[in-house]
């Protein structure tokens, strides 16, 4: 198909896709009960639905008294039954799919059911959103004048019982219709390769050749992959191997601590970074203005949202509130139920509200991922603008890095340890880490609390790590590329214990 009339058709439909999209964000509340309708009707004939009553669930509120809150490990039982091919169990269609999605820590893996629907109303229609939302911020974009280079994972697809499972790229690569490959670069072939440093070359063997002109993946996977396209192409900046380069749509972990690091592979001031935010569970949130942090919550996915307030969050007092009860300002674990079947079920994610007119988030962290040993409520979002200020104020650069407790013991107090590998190290490591712990107390009062005269909580200890200590740690556990990712917070000593045996000549404050 000739590019204009490609242009052309592309921008008629995205044009009419965002009049939906206006439609949710003016009556959001509407079109949240109208997806638990129809997501109750769909499914009340299955067994949970026949369980819970959904035939006869008229309300919110009766919804919320009947079905309970569940987490992946409650599910999972209903979910290896699928994946033995019993169908009809917590969806009426059948499931195939499965997303695989270890936890960092944790060698178990989860299977999170992917249905047509959720292929087709969630995940690919997300992918249009985004480009309309782009694109309808940025008329005269030149986007589908060249090809997007994706990153995904690593993973091939596998067959057990007449079920799939893999990386969820891999499982919407293997799904996605033949003009989507047509836009995008590497091949679906080397796409779903499953060696990484094998992959990462045949990518960049691909991608050199042709007409770059957005970029989609995770920040930390995509800096390796970026910097290597340098080393093999020799050019000072990556407008210099692909000169209509316009923007990067990237999700995953938080672009804070990379983006510096952007700025100087993709200089000036035109080039755009447009984030996401989806899991194996589902796409839930995009970046819908230019040069904003704050992502639009997507109502009309087939999901329904609730939240739980992460002060009442895990104790008898819990409440859980939906979309149209929450404000602003306040840190909320999330609760979604799918068209893949998950019901009322925990994702794990933490996110805070900036707008509640359009509904716009940020994610804040893990529900699990966080430190509150010594009631000092430690977040990931406390953490990454901590050592964004600290960078900025010492010339630093991060790479990676993890924070564990340091439990009290006899008369000595608690504390927190980092272990931070650098991509530019600062001049001078402690007074890094005092501008960390300062920036820190002017972040979390109940953090400066604790750290007041040192009466709870010391200062925090410093590790810098040797050079790609934990590009090596993941590589040992098999999960290069793709979502995988190293734990920021963890209440325990495990992860932290483990790196700094292979810790080689580290430097300690």
């Amino acid at each position: 198909m000739p590019i204009p009339l490609f242009n052309s058709i592309a921008s008629w439909l995205l044009k009419k896709r965002y009049h939906q999209i206006e439609l949710f964000l003016k009556y959001p509340g509407e079109v949240q009960q109208e997806v638990l309708e129809q997501l109750l009707e769909f499914a009340d004939e299955t067994d949970l639905g026949l369980k819970y009553g959904f035939e006869d669930i008229s309300s919110y509120e009766t919804f919320a008294s009947r079905v309970p809150i569940v987490t992946y490990e409650e599910f999972e039982p209903l979910i290896e039954r699928s994946r033995r091919g019993e169908q009809n169990i917590f969806w009426p269609t059948e499931i195939r799919w499965f997303a695989k999605s270890s936890g960092t820590t944790n060698a178990k893996s989860k299977f999170i059911p992917v249905s047509s629907e959720a292929l087709e109303d969630c995940h690919y229609k997300s992918g249009k959103d985004l480009l309309c939302l782009y694109l309808n911020n940025n008329p005269d974009s030149q986007l589908f004048k060249g090809k997007s280079l994706r990153l995904g994972g690593s993973k091939q697809l596998y067959e057990d019982n007449g079920t799939f499972f893999g990386d969820l790229s891999a499982i919407l690569i293997d799904n996605m219709p033949f003009w989507a490959e047509l836009s995008s670069t590497p091949s679906n072939k080397v796409s779903l390769m499953g060696e990484w440093e094998e992959k990462l070359e045949a990518i960049i063997e691909e991608s050199i050749r042709e007409n770059v002109t957005s970029l989609a993946g995770v920040p930390s996977w995509m800096l390796v992959l970026l910097n290597r396209v340098l080393e093999k192409t020799g050019k000072e900046d990556l407008f210099g191997v692909w000169d209509q380069l316009e923007v990067y749509f990237h999700g995953g972990v938080n672009f804070n601590p990379y983006r510096e690091q952007y700025g100087r592979l993709l200089p000036g001031g035109n080039f755009k970074y447009y984030e996401i935010y989806n899991a194996s569970e589902g796409f839930f949130a995009i970046q819908d203005q230019n040069n904003s942090q704050d992502l639009l919550l997507m109502l009309d996915y087939g999901i329904f949202y609730e939240f739980i307030p992460m002060e009442s969050y895990g104790t008898p007092s819990q409440k859980v509130v939906p979309l149209w009860e929450v404000e602003t300002g306040i840190n909320y674990a999330i609760v979604i139920t799918t068209n893949a079947g998950l019901w009322r079920y925990q994702i794990g994610d933490t996110v805070r509200f900036t707008s509640t007119n359009p509904y716009r988030i940020r994610v804040t962290g893990r529900t699990k991922h966080h430190i509150n040993v010594f009631g000092e409520e430690l977040i990931i979002e406390n953490t990454e603008a901590a050592l964004e200020k600290s960078c900025a104020q010492t010339g630093a650069l991060i790479a990676e890095y993890t924070v564990a407790p340091v439990f009290m013991d006899g008369k000595n107090q608690g504390a927190h340890e980092w272990l931070i590998e650098f991509r530019k190290p600062p001049e001078n490591l402690e007074t890094f880490g005092a501008c960390l712990d300062e920036v820190l107390k002017s972040l979390n009062s109940d953090y400066e609390a604790k750290r007041y005269k040192n009466m709870t909580l010391n200062p925090p200890r410093i590790h810098k790590a040797r050079p790609n200590l934990f590009y090596d740690w993941l590589k040992s556990r098999g999960k290069l590329g793709g979502q995988h990712k190293v734990p920021r917070l963890s209440n325990q000593r495990d992860l932290l214990e483990e790196l700094l045996a292979m810790q080689v000549g580290a430097a300690r404050v």
